[in-house]
């Protein structure tokens, strides 16, 4: 009967490890450290965005008009973006200015660079993204 608190005890560690967090940030599996919302971002790594991560994965379509050139459609560049929030994933290709929103987060890619040049291919070390909401 002496054993029995140490029997008690012992029953409710392993309970204690499974405890639920509310409220827990998104979790995300990068070799970069998260950069402060606002900052602009390469490829692969991530941003904080309010409440969620977004980490730009790659360039789907870059058909801006080059700064150098007269364009009658001003083109759109469309970023494959992945989004971590508490307890989820999701990856989206979000277009520049339009605001996307996923499982009630709305996330908006505000700035694609360098801008284009007609005499300069981009290459994709050379991008730069930013994004709001969150």
């Amino acid at each position: 009967m002496r054993y029995a608190p140490l029997l008690a005890l012992a029953a409710i560690l392993p309970l204690s490890a499974c405890a639920v967090v509310p409220n827990a940030g998104p979790i995300v599996d990068s070799p970069h450290e998260i950069a402060q919302q606002g900052t602009l971002v390469p490829l692969l790594q991530p941003v904080q965005v309010g409440s969620v991560v977004a980490t730009p994965m790659r360039v789907t379509e870059d058909s801006r008009c080059p700064m150098n050139a007269r364009c009658v459609w001003a083109g759109r560049a469309v970023v494959e973006t992945r989004i971590d929030g508490p307890g989820w994933r999701q990856t989206q290709p979000l277009t520049l200015g339009e605001p996307h929103t996923v499982r009630g987060v709305t996330i908006t890619l505000v700035s694609v660079q360098p801008e284009k040049q007609t005499d300069k291919q981009i290459t994709s070390a050379e991008y730069r993204f930013a994004f709001e909401g969150g």
